[in-house]
């Protein structure tokens, strides 16, 4: 039985997906090409390219897959990432909300059409939508907002978090990660490596932030080492 005055909040938690199988692979990836925000093409040369793109990668795809297991690990830690921020929310907010995070992923299951039938059966009074991409770019958190305010066609106030690539929190544990990778490493020269993933040039000449904002997200881990 829901408490009196209980105000409803939905977390969507967007995400990229990853395969669940050795079969979703090729889906997946043509998912993936299909995107305008990946491929910039007029749709009738686009969709024809991802299939063809997907069809050359997944052998190469498949074999990597095989190796951790046969799919993707990030649904299962995302889910884990949802319940853990519920818990978390409950414990610094209180009790006189409903907080339900939702798993989007943008190319794989679940996908946002689904994710958004979930939530409107929740009814929630507000709306936040969270990517897990603490960076902004338009090939990410642009494309997750665009297939969710295509698909939601609920009337809820929503606030949308763009990014967060210096956010206190966010650097605090990711240093933490740093420091045991480092104690893990034992004794003698150590150097630390930021790999993100890359975009084209001309993405970036566009206007798309990304490229700064992992580099500030570096400085600031690197500032406190």
């Amino acid at each position: 039985m829901e408490a009196v005055g209980l105000v409803k909040i939905a977390i969507i938690l967007f995400n990229l997906g990853g395969p669940d199988s050795l079969d979703a692979v090729q889906p997946f990836l043509r998912n993936l090409f299909s995107d305008p925000a990946i491929i910039t093409l007029p749709a009738w040369l686009r969709l024809p390219l991802a299939r063809l793109i997907a069809r050359r990668r997944t052998s190469k795809a498949r074999g990597i897959y095989e190796k951790i297991g046969g799919g993707s690990p990030i649904l299962g830690q995302t889910e884990a990432q949802a319940r853990a921020l519920e818990g978390a929310l409950e414990q610094a907010l209180g009790t006189e909300h409903e907080w339900r995070g939702y798993v989007c992923m943008r190319y794989w299951h679940p996908m946002t059409e689904r994710v958004v039938q979930s939530v409107r059966r929740f009814a929630p009074d507000r709306v936040v939508l969270l990517p897990l991409y603490p960076q902004f770019s338009t090939t990410t958190t642009a494309s997750s907002f665009a297939a969710w305010k295509k698909a939601a066609t609920f009337k809820a106030p929503t606030v949308e978090v763009e990014s967060y690539p210096t956010e206190p929190g966010f650097i605090r544990a990711s240093i933490e990660l740093v420091k045991q990778g480092l104690a893990d490493a034992g004794d003698g020269p150590r150097r630390v490596l930021f790999s993100a993933h890359g975009l084209p040039e001309k993405i970036i000449k566009r206007g798309d932030p990304y490229q700064r904002q992992v580099e500030q997200t570096a400085a600031a881990i690197a500032g406190h080492l």
